[in-house]
């Protein structure tokens, strides 16, 4: 059952206007005087103003009651918590459930009202006190009561009725706008929110419910205190804003309206270390923080994308039921979207999705290139290739490439008109960075990270291009053969992504699922594929590096000539290929018993006295030579 809070200024009207909204509820009615010890009634009587010493106990009793209240039938209390921190103490062991209505009226109606007072140990001499002391509620209905009591009955119960949205959500860009139709085709009551700002972004939110008023009922605002009154208790919140300082500048501005037991999801492409960071400071402050990572683009977003929310196990509870509904569905009809971990585990998870992603784009590209360039295939040729590989691969993002390559524009190919330049939004180098940090080698996804950077640099390759001489030499190599290495490619290349996982999880102790986690990439995301659909089992009974599963492990030995064939080949001609010969250089040195670290560590040792391990001795016992004498 819910509490209802009347709180402001003695002589406003909190008991009257309290017991006939407790009649209109049929709740019953509880005076917060009554449980004021009789020191504070003495005190008052005899014309001084409480101190929060005088306070603190009687906020807490009334703290208890509430909390009673709550289990049980609910009530209506009437309750001056002129201050923030007092109706903080008052719900600080009960955080659902709880509506205050602020009765308002200037001080001269108040002062009018207490002069005809009579047999109140109230006196009007301390209004001064009472107003100056008063800290007006932000997340509270609103009333002027300069009216009849009819009136104020009748407009606190057109307020209450006013249904309120489960969810709220902030940052209409492309993917705001599809979250929120896909919310809405699943009968979740939503509010949305976008900022305004003149000549640039105004009327967004009014504008887009507009546009969707045909098709679905919900409200917009430009205004954050009437957005976060119009959701349900507790209040949840997805941003979809920029990552970076755009996240923090909301979540500051929303903490007025905000109180214990709140919870606000950043569903956009944030770096799990501010995740991090933002959760333990919220949770200081008494309100949850997720951070979720959101995969599958502006369909993805509309039609059920791939969602992996970490932070608070009970926060998550409270919103998962409703990530859930919006999620793709895998072969099981089960939602893609699972709890991950705590604190920044759900970035992290999303920032490596990312980093495979990187690396399966481009190693498709790559293969697009010499087929078109070396092979000499036309598009068309390449189209049908991939569409054939996809009958077994099953891959999203080779499915798009198809598409791609059979788009015109004016009978010319579009993809032929696009500069080779490509961006990026930094999750790749985030993956890479984190990698470093961690000790793991991430060859494939750096590897793709680099191939973007440097084609960036188009006015010096084309300025390199004219220097260097770039004949080649040719061989025939088959189709069927660039099919094996490439599968053999992304094999390591999700070896290497699921390395990493399982690196963080032991450093950070996320104790991840890796099996839940492919399962919630096997539909809405980008990189969802058959391999993927594999993983889901592999990793039920497979815990370990991945290249050291058996099933992988055949494919790789079988598909090793192959692959070897075609780097070799495809380098000779003179096309750079950086993933697929780092994931062949990765096959080659992790298949390796013995290594050229050796010689690494004897340099080291050498010039920087680093020491080293011996064969012939345990490890973890280290030693120095002075190689100059080599007697």
């Amino acid at each position: 059952m819910a509490v209802y809070i009347v709180t402001g200024v003695s002589g406003v009207g909190k008991t009257t206007i309290g017991k006939l909204l407790a009649q209109r509820l049929n709740l019953p009615f509880y005076d917060a005087d009554d449980f004021h010890p009789p020191e504070n009634v003495e005190k008052m009587k005899n014309g001084f103003p409480l101190k929060d010493k005088d306070r603190k106990g009687w906020l807490d009793v009334l703290a208890e009651n509430i909390q009673n209240w709550n289990k049980e039938d609910g009530g209506v209390l009437a309750c001056s918590a002129l201050k923030e921190k007092y109706r903080k103490q008052l719900t600080s062991i009960s955080e659902r459930d709880i509506n205050w209505i602020f009765l308002r009226a200037g001080f001269e109606v108040i002062l009018n009202r207490l002069k005809s007072r009579k047999n109140h140990y109230f006196k009007p001499e301390l209004l001064s006190s009472q107003f100056k002391t008063l800290e007006e509620p932000k997340n509270a209905l609103q009333i002027d009561v300069n009216t009849s009591e009819e009136n104020i009955i009748k407009e606190i119960m057109a307020q209450l009725e006013t249904p309120k949205a489960e969810i709220g959500l902030i940052g209409l860009g492309v993917m705001g706008k599809s979250l929120t139709l896909n919310l809405l085709s699943k009968y979740i009551q939503v509010s949305v929110f976008n900022r305004h700002v003149p000549g640039k972004e105004e009327n967004v939110a009014k504008e887009f419910v507009q546009e969707h008023s045909g098709s679905y009922t919900f409200k917009g605002f430009d205004d954050l205190k009437g957005f976060v009154s119009s959701l349900k208790r507790p209040k949840k919140i997805i941003l979809m804003v920029n990552a970076g300082p755009a996240v923090d500048a909301v979540i500051e501005s929303l903490l007025p309206f905000l109180r214990q037991g709140d919870i606000i999801t950043d569903g956009g492409n944030s770096h799990y270390k501010d995740s991090i960071r933002r959760e333990q400071v919220l949770k200081e402050k008494g309100i949850h923080f997720i951070g979720c990572g959101i995969s599958g683009g502006e369909e993805g977003a509309l039609k059920g994308p791939s969602i992996m929310p970490g932070g608070p196990l009970k926060a998550y509870k409270q919103v998962g039921p409703i990530l859930e509904k919006i999620a793709g569905k895998d072969v099981n009809k089960n939602a893609c979207c699972t709890y991950i971990g705590p604190d920044g585990a759900g970035h992290f998870v999303k920032m490596l999705h990312n980093g495979i992603e990187y690396a399966e784009m481009q190693l498709i590209a790559e293969i697009y290139h010499f087929l078109r360039f070396g092979m000499e295939k036309n598009p068309e040729e390449i189209a049908k290739i991939f569409t054939e590989w996809n009958k077994e691969l099953q891959s999203y993002l080779l499915e798009i490439s198809a598409e791609i390559l059979l788009k015109k524009e004016v009978d010319e190919l579009l993809l032929d008109k696009i500069l080779d330049a490509a961006k990026q939004k930094g999750t790749g180098g985030w993956s890479t960075n984190a990698a470093l940090e961690l000790g793991v080698p991430l060859d494939t996804i750096s590897a793709a990270v680099m191939a973007r950077i440097i084609s960036g640099k188009k006015e010096d390759r084309k300025q390199a291009a004219s220097i260097y001489d770039r004949s080649s030499q040719t061989s025939e190599i088959e189709v069927n053969s660039i099919l094996k290495a490439y599968k053999a490619a992304s094999i390591i290349n999700h070896a290497i992504g699921f390395d990493l996982l399982q690196n963080a999880s032991e450093t950070y102790n996320w104790n991840l699922n890796y099996s839940e986690i492919a399962r919630v990439w096997t539909n809405g995301c980008i990189i969802r594929s058959a391999l993927i659909e594999e993983l889901v089992e592999t990793y039920k009974n497979h815990k370990t590096h991945l290249l050291l599963e058996n099933a992988m492990a055949k494919k790789l030995q079988s598909g090793k000539k192959d692959f070897s064939k075609v780097v070799t080949t495809i380098l000779k001609a003179g096309f750079p290929v950086p993933v697929l010969s780092s994931a062949f250089n990765y096959y080659l040195g992790f298949t390796a018993a013995q290594s050229s670290a050796n010689m690494v560590q004897a340099q080291r040792d050498y010039f920087g006295a680093h020491t080293y391990e011996r064969t012939d001795r345990p490890r973890g016992e280290f030693f120095h030579t002075n190689w100059k004498n080599n007697n």
